[in-house]
């Protein structure tokens, strides 16, 4: 692992010469937490970009899934950046036998900060095409997104790691548990298949040929409910901006109104996922310490364990149902979206 982390540019200027290329010398590290990034240019002016990715994180099968779910769209038409081949064919390859790297067109545009009506449908159309691309196939190795992967995995990490200070300890398994068990009632016999996963305004980019999709590093298989949400404001903003989503999507695909009773479960999911997906790096990466500075401590734990509380009091509340524990503070409307309803390895 101490190799990934001390990835140099002479070492990576001398994969991309192996790989055919002409790079100028130029090499510049982009954003990102979870992998090495690199925008490398070339002799001739044009730009590639190197991605090496985490040791441990994904083997080559599950990356080549990814990769292959990348071409299927591309074939379709939709707006994707797929990697480029080796000289073998293959689009990965690893160094030191245990990092695997795979080389990328440079793809221009920025990502949105707000979405209007018309771009809302748009982008609605284009998640369709995307999930009727993805359930032509099956991914036979990337994981599923379910209760186990999302949510009991992810819990026993934290509780394993001793993350959880026992003041709140009991508290946030127990609403953890409550909604791991109304994500598995929801969830049933609503259809899954291959998805982004990661679909929120940063994995968007919008440039002169329009909209484009980016980081498909967290695709899997799961509904497409989930592809929703991140690009949704929540309260009466986000009900309205669902529906030119919906309408969007329609035109292309099937969707049924229950599938949204998911979006809150899935948020408050995301939460635990998160902390845990913290905890995996934070005493073997020395970048996770200085980027979440208080995830040890006391205070991190007390405002995660409320706010679980009250995503599960919001939950029940939008089903219908009632919840189990009082919260004092009355929930606004709409809350401030932060960076864990969002980002996963993109640094502020």
């Amino acid at each position: 692992m101490a190799d990934f982390f001390q990835l140099n540019p002479g070492e990576i200027l001398t994969l991309v010469e192996k790989a055919g290329y002409e790079p100028s010398g130029h090499c510049m590290a982009l954003n990102s937490l979870e992998n090495r990034v690199f925008d490398l240019r070339l002799e001739d002016g044009s730009h590639i970009i190197s991605k090496f990715y985490r040791p441990g994180r994904w083997n080559d099968e599950q990356i080549l899934e990814e990769h292959e779910f990348l071409r299927d769209l591309q074939e379709a038409e939709i707006p994707v950046c797929c990697p480029l081949a080796f000289e073998d064919g293959s689009s990965l390859a690893s160094f030191q036998d245990e990092i695997y790297y795979s080389f990328w067109p440079r793809v221009g545009g920025r990502s949105p900060d707000e979405l209007s009506p018309e771009n809302l449908r748009i982008l609605g159309r284009l998640l369709a095409r995307i999930h009727n691309v993805g359930q032509a196939k099956h991914f036979e190795h990337r994981i599923s997104l379910d209760s186990l992967t999302y949510g009991t995995y992810p819990l026993e990490t934290l509780l394993r790691g001793e993350w959880i200070p026992s003041s709140c300890k009991k508290e946030y398994v127990e609403t953890a548990n409550r909604i791991f068990d109304l994500f598995r009632e929801k969830i049933e016999s609503v259809p899954l298949h291959r998805i982004h996963g990661d679909c929120h305004k940063g994995n968007l980019l919008f440039g002169k040929d329009g909209w484009f999709f980016v980081d498909f590093d967290d695709c899997l298989k799961g509904p497409a409910v989930q592809d929703f949400w991140m690009l949704l404001s929540r309260g009466k903003e986000g009900l309205e901006e669902r529906e030119h989503l919906l309408s969007g999507y329609r035109e292309f695909r099937d969707f049924e109104e229950r599938w949204f009773d998911l979006i809150e479960i899935l948020r408050a999911m995301r939460f635990v996922h998160y902390s845990a997906w913290i905890s995996t790096r934070f005493q073997t990466d020395p970048s996770f310490p200085t980027a979440f500075p208080h995830f040890a401590g006391n205070e991190y734990w007390e405002k995660e364990t409320l706010e679980l509380k009250e995503q599960y009091k919001l939950i029940l509340d939008s089903l219908g149902g009632k919840h189990f524990f009082s919260v004092t503070d009355s929930l606004p409307e709409e809350e401030e979206l932060t960076n864990k309803d969002f980002f996963w390895d993109l640094e502020d």
